[in-house]
């Protein structure tokens, strides 16, 4: 009886995910801003969408890439919020194994596609400011389309081996996730074997991932800025530059909860779990919701629309 009992838990058929631990008392309250910023996230990125198809003049790459965007932050915020919502008002913390590993190889999937459609947007404006008459020659239709594939399959392709690998343990500790959604490391943790590959593979693709996007938006930025000191004047210079300004901040809304959340998970020991519990949960849910008032405040033909539209 006990082999049989043990064997059974060798492959859980459900998890259990905790919330955030140590905030129980406190979950009715923390979903209402989760609750907020994730229907903001939904109805900002929904405009978006509905703006760039009825509004011709935006049918350019930097928009095709922002619809893009728009469209892994539905995904992205879609895959752990309502969740995560039920777990604060339902109590419902059981999530089947199959979903687990879905749920968590969505979640890194769209955030290294993410991260990859910041890079993308960067060559775009690279290619608009520094070299502006070829820019629709270079950024052809048949170019973005590429440059998107090759987006949304790097980080499909490089994601595969998580839920793979995390399938393949075995699991005899206990089926209890101390998290809110089903992170990588959080699961193959549960795991009684050697989880080396796991471990140093998420570490690698981390930084691979990061290292190599960021790399590229600092070589396309460098070129830009190059030719921005270039200019003659001080209001070319800021309008050129201004064009800029809504990428750089997404750009910056995304990578330093990014940079914090992973710092505070590997090297922060003496981090409250709560704390880096919280920071996982913003890192995933800011940027959906800053992303569309990002570009609404800051792109005119965006922001011109959304008023005719209130106006009318």
């Amino acid at each position: 009886m006990p082999d049989s009992n043990a064997t059974d838990f060798t492959n859980p058929s459900t998890f259990i995910l905790l919330g955030i631990p140590g905030l129980e008392a406190a979950h009715i309250w923390i979903s209402i801003p989760f609750c907020i910023m994730y229907i903001l996230a939904i109805l900002g990125n929904i405009a978006i969408l509905f703006i760039v198809k009825r509004e011709p003049s935006l049918h350019e790459p930097m928009y095709y890439f922002l619809c893009m965007l728009a469209i892994t932050d539905l995904v992205l915020s879609t895959s752990i919020q309502p969740k995560m919502l039920s777990i604060f008002w339902l109590n419902s913390r059981e999530i089947n194994f199959s979903a687990c590993l879905t749920q968590m190889y969505f979640i890194h999937c769209f955030s290294a596609i993410e991260s990859g459609i910041f890079m993308a947007m960067a060559l775009d404006r690279y290619v608009a400011i520094c070299h502006p008459l070829r820019h629709s020659t270079i950024l052809t239709n048949s170019v973005v389309t590429k440059v998107s594939l090759a987006v949304v399959l790097r980080g499909g392709v490089l994601v595969f081996p998580h839920p793979l690998l995390a399938r393949r343990y075995p699991y005899c500790r206990t089926n209890i996730i101390p998290h809110s959604y089903c992170e990588h490391i959080a699961i193959v943790k549960l795991a009684c074997a050697d989880i080396q590959v796991s471990s140093y593979y998420s570490l690698s693709l981390a930084i691979f991932v990061t290292v190599m996007d960021v790399f590229l938006i600092s070589v396309s930025y460098t070129q830009i800025l190059k030719v921005i000191f270039s200019l003659p004047t001080k209001d070319a210079r800021l309008k050129t530059f201004g064009t800029c300004g809504s990428h750089l901040c997404s750009i910056l809304a995304f990578y330093i909860p990014s940079l914090f959340s992973f710092l505070t998970h590997r090297f922060g020991q003496n981090v409250a779990l709560h704390f880096h519990i919280l920071m996982a949960n913003i890192y995933l849910l800011l940027p959906p919701l800053l992303n569309p008032i990002i570009y609404g405040v800051k792109t005119k033909q965006i922001r011109d629309r959304i008023l005719r539209l209130f106006s009318r």
